[in-house]
């Protein structure tokens, strides 16, 4: 893979260390021992997600994948309150 410039470079790198922190959080769920150690974990996994989902729309300059990517970082955080809602069993 041949990079034309730096910030080619800078966005592949951010692409790999995203990879990489999927696999790693995927690799934590298995071994996680609490529902709260998952969710935590589950949301690394899913916001790494979108970042890796967003750097491919903007190497592809794609208007309509960072809109989508955007719109799923907004229904993630959504679904964080509700979780920790759930988990403390809506205490506050």
């Amino acid at each position: 893979m041949i990079f034309d410039s730096i910030p080619d470079l800078v966005l592949a790198l951010a692409m790999g260390i995203l990879a990489a922190a999927v696999i790693l959080g995927l690799c934590r769920v298995y071994s996680a021992t609490s529902a709260a150690e998952r969710a935590v974990v589950g949301d690394l996994v899913y916001f790494a997600s979108i970042g890796i989902l967003m750097i491919i729309g903007v190497q592809t300059e794609s208007a309509i994948v960072q809109d989508a990517a955007m719109l799923a970082a907004f229904l993630g955080i959504l679904a964080t309150v509700a979780l920790a809602r759930i988990l403390t069993r809506g205490e506050r």
